[in-house]
């Protein structure tokens, strides 16, 4: 997750709760032009399979540069250094999981009760932060830091506006920082790798803790 200011949580002024919410994109200027989103698309394409290949330790600025086909100063240029490309990767990867909670398909996306979506929701996290630990760890230099990132602020008011919707009691924003909590890449990277926890119990727990705070499919 990356950026610096996190969103407003959904305000509780409003009968349900309910605010818009729209796609964050963080750690790069709102339009490019098009030859440079081309050539930072390249660039993202060419990093994505490195890291696939050799892994975030192993990511280099001269490989990407090589598999690109660019020169060094090229790839320095765009993302400032390794951990700008680092954070580029995994803004673009976060965008991706925005864009299917915010407007993708339902149950995850609108057109679904707020419970069904609550639900979709862990599954879609769990399986986000386990398929990129690696990536998000690496960029991890300030724990302190992944609390007042703009995508995780997006995702505390996002499950806020969800436990509203469901009726559930309670304060919703701190209700949705403790359900993060149970998310959190390093929890579920030690569960699922370390202790060795298929996704599926992951899964069925948050499931399980949703339904107990009241929010039924």
């Amino acid at each position: 997750m990356t950026g610096s200011t996190p969103p407003s949580p959904p305000s509780s002024g409003a009968p349900d709760g309910r605010k818009e919410l729209g796609l964050l994109q963080a750690g790069e200027p709102p339009q490019l032009r098009a030859d440079a989103a081309r050539n930072r698309t390249r660039l993202l394409e060419a990093a994505s399979r490195l890291l696939v290949e050799c892994g975030a330790a192993n990511l280099t600025m001269e490989a990407v540069a090589s598999a690109a086909g660019v020169g060094k100063g090229t790839v320095f240029r765009r993302f400032g250094d390794r951990t700008g490309l680092l954070l580029a990767l995994l803004d673009h990867r976060e965008q991706q999981l925005q864009a299917a909670f915010l407007s993708g398909p339902p149950p995850l996306g609108p057109g679904a009760p707020a419970a069904q979506r609550l639900h979709a929701f862990g599954p879609a996290l769990i399986r986000h932060e386990y398929d990129h630990h690696e990536l998000i760890l690496a960029t991890r230099a300030d724990p302190l830091r992944t609390y007042g990132v703009p995508a995780y602020g997006l995702r505390v008011a996002h499950i806020a506006m969800l436990l509203r919707e469901a009726g559930v009691e309670g304060d919703a924003e701190l209700l949705a920082h403790t359900l993060l909590g149970c998310l959190d890449t390093a929890l579920v990277h030690h569960l699922s790798v370390e202790r060795g926890m298929p996704l599926d119990r992951l899964e069925a727990a948050w499931h399980d803790l949703v339904t107990r705070l009241g929010a039924e499919r």
